[in-house]
């Protein structure tokens, strides 16, 4: 099986030139929303992107594919927490990004999306650092 982090680092980069762009012009611009939006869809492109990878990671600790395909996105979570992908904390933050990411695909609402905007600094660091523990833990594997 391979696990290839590629994929998440680019929608990280893709993530960060969004929210880069959009302070540099003013909320009032058409050019704002573009990267707004731009940076939303980054965000739960990386959360789905991430969804994919940790199933990839628990079924190389050994647990059974199929056990593992049917866990929801929380408990894919907590399972990673359990085997060092992620601390305590970083699984609380993942959950709360999940939800906010369900609330999202409900709510186009422009106060919404711009409550999101506050979480992505984090967001994308906590990506970052997914994403290196994630290619850590294949390169282990061969």
């Amino acid at each position: 099986m391979s696990l290839n982090v590629e994929h998440l680092r680019r929608t990280a980069d893709t993530l960060e030139q969004a929210i880069l762009r959009l302070v540099e012009v003013e909320p009032t611009d058409v050019l704002y929303d573009l990267y707004r939006n731009a940076a939303i869809k980054s965000f739960e492109l990386s959360l789905e992107t991430t969804g994919k990878l940790l199933r990839k990671a628990l079924k190389l600790y050994g647990g059974s594919p199929r056990e593992v395909d049917k866990l929801v996105f929380n408990d894919v979570l907590r399972h990673a927490g359990k085997h060092g992908l992620l601390d305590m904390a970083g699984v609380e933050r993942w959950i709360n990004y999940r939800a906010n990411r369900n609330t999202t695909a409900h709510d186009y609402g422009e106060g919404f999306a711009n409550e999101t905007l506050k979480i992505l600094p984090d967001f994308l660091k906590d990506v970052r650092d997914l994403a290196l523990a994630i290619q850590d833990l294949f390169d282990a594997q061969h």
